[in-house]
């Protein structure tokens, strides 16, 4: 057994005022003692993930005491909301763009594998602290772009209904000179940074910029701010962790849910094909969320293959397991309604919004429920066998009830059986996988 002498991964600063202790953690980590070289091996790089996983976590601003500070609770409240909507807009824009989707799957597997490392509500928003500046400048182009859409459209019609005329050529000059305009302060405003304000003072933007330029040092130093804003989101890294996570579930689900879909008629022999896919599915979908939450914890694909270690997790937490798959398919179902119908391309964000939004608080509890199963399996406490029984004899029942209602989704859309692969709770959080996507 090893030791638990704990070290300080970060020492704290002398001056421990109420501000800068706020953002300080201090990270335990236990020092091992080891037998030989390959024990060796195994806690220098479980020292080394521990340190990557603390300097990726952001330091998010506390929430005020309310009844003490109400002005700087309701800027922090304003502010945290406003990220919050921003982080699920980029990701529904995101799962809606072919291939470019797996960013989206990546980000709701780290947030995952986050969890079910530290068991902390406080990490599953890893972009929380970015995301305000990028829902900022969508927002600010959405609203100035506005007066051009519809002074476009008038212009349109003027030439259309009386081309030549004082009014159509009225129209077209002024959509002109607006559209420098606004593109001009679009331009100052991201140059500034694209922070709310920036949308709001276009002279102070221009005055800034000016005074910047003349300094000589603009242009350096904001080719190093871009360059840290897109380090801080991992694009490659999430990508890269998406397609992974995507192969962990694919690996598990494709035989089974082949055999499901194979059948042509539900009748003579082809019932006992359809009988053994859905058997087969329904035990699969009750442990591919946590094999995919191994995964997103260990950052080893091989580590999503391990299905004896994940049966025996289940054996420490089968509460807390068969709430997170209930959760977890019963969000998922109602998703199958907007396989329905078609929107356009430009407008599948809408549908991914929901898909998201259903998706994301699946992926937390399902790795605080991995997260409690490895935390009893450390101490010992494995639960009575009669509450396994009766958590597995619960949560077969309702599986095979989701895999039933399944089979009739590939009657709802254009796509028939092609639904039956999607698995979006598990695969991309899109209505449309991949380059089905029109």
């Amino acid at each position: 057994m090893p030791s638990t002498t704990k070290q300080s991964l970060m020492a704290e600063p002398e001056n421990t005022d109420d501000h800068n202790t706020d953002d300080i953690e201090v990270i335990d980590m236990p020092t091992m003692r080891v037998d030989n070289a390959t024990d060796l091996v195994a806690a220098h790089v479980d020292a080394i993930d521990q340190v990557e996983i603390a300097e990726s976590v952001p330091v998010i601003e506390r929430c005020p005491v309310p009844w003490k500070h109400p002005l700087k609770f309701g800027f922090w409240a304003v502010k945290t909301i406003f990220g919050l909507a921003s982080l699920i807009f980029m990701l529904a824009v995101v799962a809606a763009i072919p291939i470019v989707n797996f960013l989206a799957l990546g980000y709701l597997l780290e947030v995952e594998g986050r969890i079910a490392r530290t068991g902390r509500f406080k990490d599953v928003f890893p972009l929380l602290n970015d995301a305000p500046r990028i829902g900022s400048i969508a927002l600010g182009v959405w609203l100035f772009l506005l007066p051009l859409r519809f002074l476009g459209g008038w212009a349109a019609d003027a030439a259309l209904i009386d081309p030549g005329s004082s009014g159509a050529i009225g129209s077209a000059i002024g959509l002109n000179i607006l559209w420098v305009l606004i593109s001009a302060h679009l331009i100052f405003a991201l140059a500034r940074g694209g922070s709310p304000g920036c949308f709001v003072r276009p002279f102070k933007n221009i005055f800034w910029l000016v005074k910047q330029l003349r300094s000589g040092s603009y242009l350096q130093t904001a080719n190093q701010q871009i360059a840290e804003f897109v380090k801080r989101l991992r694009i490659r890294h999430h990508l890269w962790f998406g397609l992974r996570g995507f192969g962990v579930a694919f690996v598990w689900l494709f035989i089974p849910t082949l055999f499901y879909a194979a059948v042509q008629r539900p009748e003579g022999p082809q019932i006992l094909l359809m009988l053994l896919g859905g058997l087969l599915l329904t035990i699969t979908l009750s442990w591919v969320p946590f094999l995919q939450a191994r995964f997103a914890a260990e950052n080893n694909f091989r580590a999503g293959l391990q299905l004896g270690e994940v049966r025996r997790l289940y054996r420490y937490a089968p509460v807390a397991w068969t709430l997170a798959t209930v959760v977890l398919y019963l969000l998922a179902l109602p998703l199958y309604l907007f396989k329905a119908f078609l929107l356009p391309a430009d407008a599948m964000w809408l549908i991914t919004l929901i898909f998201i939004v259903s998706i994301y608080p699946t992926k937390v509890i399902t790795g605080w429920a991995y997260h409690r199963a490895v935390k009893k399996q450390r101490e010992g406490l494995l639960a009575h066998y009669s509450i396994r029984w009766l958590c597995t004899g619960v949560l077969m029942p309702l599986l095979g009830i989701f895999v039933f209602i399944l089979f009739f989704t590939q009657f709802l859309g254009e796509q028939g059986k092609e639904v039956l692969f999607h698995h979006h709770a598990l695969l991309l959080p899109a209505p449309f996988q991949g380059a089905i996507n029109p």
